[in-house]
Formats: structure tokens, C-alpha cells, sequence
């Protein structure tokens, strides 16, 4: 009888654990997150489906689950959860950051100056960079500043990301207006005394636009975002990650030589070569640049799959070489 019980037992136990890695419901109760691995080396973050739509429906705190699998899938700790908040719509809520903080993480937040229901491409000129450096939005700007401000915790804003592409309306103005923009909406937030903030100007892989700059004193991270389209999107060539990303991140070191350097929103297709092979070869240039402190995957369907888990391969590549830049290998 004993040995019957506790042989019960033991399946039951087996069945709850298989539970646990299942998808669950947006209502249910969260998993419990990976065991929290302070990174001794590079920051690993991440932005997934719920945070990604922020700007249309804001996210609330059992969204995190979506947070609690990547950790597991990834073998360790989120150390920054990223969303994005656009300037239509976009005010700073002190709880999103206090349910980021609450779990050992940092909040960062993709401001966007404009309307994110527009089409990318399709101007805006309510948000043109001229009317940000006038001041037309002044008062939003400053709402959201004391917001921060009360909030009082550590916050990442990466403002106005990508301006040196072609989708968006900041990207869009002339020679050293984006600069001018950038330290005009920098100057009210000292002057509201939200001081608790790290400017991240994170251009796209591409050509790095020295004018777009706003000058050291003004930034105190530059980053890099791009994605891996493989045969099937962007420019449908399958490109490793140091064929895309070195050039502009030699740019970038040229630029700013004193700044240390973040991998903003990145991720890879699967279609037109190895994924995982990509991803370890993105680990192993990080690992290889010491100056870049920080990586952010773009954890989410949209063009294609980009998650980490879109394979076994890959998602077994991103945790093997996670760990070689955090806990391990720094």
C-alpha cells in the first residue's frame, strides 16, 4: 500500500511539473519565473507580444507571464523588460514600472514621437521634429518627465529609436534637427529634475548618421537595433550577424568611444539558414566587443517568428550562449 501511494505520488508529481511548462491562460496564475541569476557580464533583456502593443492596449501586470517563459526558455534573468508607449496615447505608468522592479528587473520604455496607428512611412507633420524643437509638445513632454520623476525608480528610455531609417516621421527632418530635438525634450526633463533616467539613442543597423548625434552629454548609452530577415523579409539575404551588425557597430564605437554600447531590439528569422547558429554567433561578437553591456530580443511574432522558442535549436543556442556573457563569461 505505502509503495502504491507512493508511486501515485510520484506520477502526480511528474504531471504538475509537465503542467507548469505549458502555456497558460491570460488569467491564470504566472509560473514561477527562473531562478533569479544575477549577471555578473551583459544585461539580457527582452520585449514580448503584450509590451510590444502597449501603445494600443496597455499592458497589465499578468502580462509578465509572457516575461516568466522567456526566462525559463532562456535559462536565466530577465534583467530589463522593454515596451513602447507612443506620444498620442503614451502616458508613464508608475505601476508597469513598479511590476518590473517588483521582479529584480529594470523597466525601459521605446518613447515614440507620433501616432503608432498610422502607417509606418505616412507622415505626421504633428509630430514633425520642427514642432518637438518649438515646443508644441511641451506639456505632454513634461507630464510624462514628473510622471518619471514621482516614480522615482531607475527608468531606460530609448527615445525616438531608428531615427537614421526611413519608417518613421523623426526620421524624416533635416540635417542636425533630430539632435536638436533630442536635447530640446532631454533639457525638460532636467528641468523637471527627472534625473532618474538613461538616455539610449539607438539607431538602426545601417548607416550611422554622425548629424543625429546629440552629443555626449546628452546620451548615456548608444545602442543598435536590427533584425535578421533571412530569405524572407527586408532584404530577403540571409546575413550572419557580424556581416550586418559589425560595420555599424564599429560606427558606433567611432561615434562615441566613452558610451557603453546596447543590442536595443534584435532578433532573427529561421528561413534561409540557421537561426541558432546566428544567434551564437551574435553571443560570440558580444562577447568579443566587451564594450556592449546589454542585450534586448525581440521575443515575438509579428513579420515572421523572432521568439527565441520558434525552435529547439534555437532556443537551446540562446540559452547555451547567454550564459557564455553573463554568469560565465564575463
Amino acid at each position: 500500500m505505502k509503495r502504491e501511494y507512493l508511486v501515485s505520488a510520484a506520477l502526480v508529481a511528474v504531471i504538475l511539473g509537465l503542467l507548469v511548462w505549458q502555456d497558460v491562460g491570460p488569467w491564470s496564475d504566472p509560473p514561477e519565473p527562473w531562478p533569479v541569476v544575477r549577471n555578473d557580464g551583459v544585461a539580457i533583456g527582452v520585449t514580448t507580444l503584450s509590451l510590444a502593443r502597449n501603445s494600443f492596449s496597455a499592458w497589465p501586470r499578468h502580462a509578465l507571464e509572457e516575461v516568466n517563459r522567456f526566462e525559463q526558455d532562456a535559462r536565466l534573468h530577465a534583467d530589463i523588460v522593454m515596451w513602447f508607449a507612443d506620444w498620442e496615447r503614451g502616458t508613464f505608468d508608475p505601476d508597469q514600472a513598479r511590476a518590473v522592479a517588483e521582479r529584480g528587473s529594470v523597466p525601459e520604455i521605446s518613447w515614440e514621437p507620433w501616432d503608432s496607428r498610422s502607417e509606418p512611412r505616412e507622415p505626421q507633420p504633428e509630430y514633425a521634429l520642427a514642432r518637438i524643437i518649438e515646443g508644441r509638445h511641451d506639456a505632454y513632454v513634461r507630464r510624462f518627465a514628473e510622471a518619471v520623476r514621482a516614480y522615482g525608480g531607475p527608468v531606460r528610455l530609448r527615445f525616438a529609436q531608428e531615427m537614421n531609417g526611413r519608417a518613421y516621421p523623426w526620421a524624416q527632418g533635416a540635417p542636425g534637427e533630430f539632435a536638436r530635438a533630442w536635447r530640446h525634450v532631454h533639457g525638460l526633463f532636467t528641468a523637471v529634475g527627472a534625473t532618474n533616467v538613461t538616455w539610449i539613442w539607438s539607431p538602426v543597423a545601417g548607416t550611422i548618421r554622425s548629424d543625429q548625434y546629440p552629443g555626449d552629454a546628452y546620451v548615456d548609452v548608444v545602442g543598435l537595433s536590427g533584425f535578421n530577415g533571412g530569405t524572407e523579409l527586408f532584404s530577403r539575404r540571409w546575413r550572419s550577424f557580424a556581416e550586418a551588425f559589425g560595420p555599424p557597430l564599429d560606427a558606433l564605437r567611432a561615434l562615441a568611444p566613452d558610451k557603453p554600447v546596447a543590442l536595443t531590439e534584435i532578433a532573427s528569422a529561421e528561413q534561409g539558414g540557421s537561426k541558432a547558429e546566428w544567434t551564437t554567433g551574435m553571443f560570440a561578437e558580444v562577447k568579443r566587443r566587451p564594450y556592449i553591456r546589454a542585450v534586448v530580443w525581440f521575443n515575438l511574432r509579428k513579420e515572421t517568428d523572432w521568439r527565441i522558442e520558434s525552435s529547439p535549436e534555437a532556443q537551446a543556442a540562446f540559452a547555451a550562449g547567454a550564459a557564455t556573457v553573463t554568469r560565465a563569461g564575463r
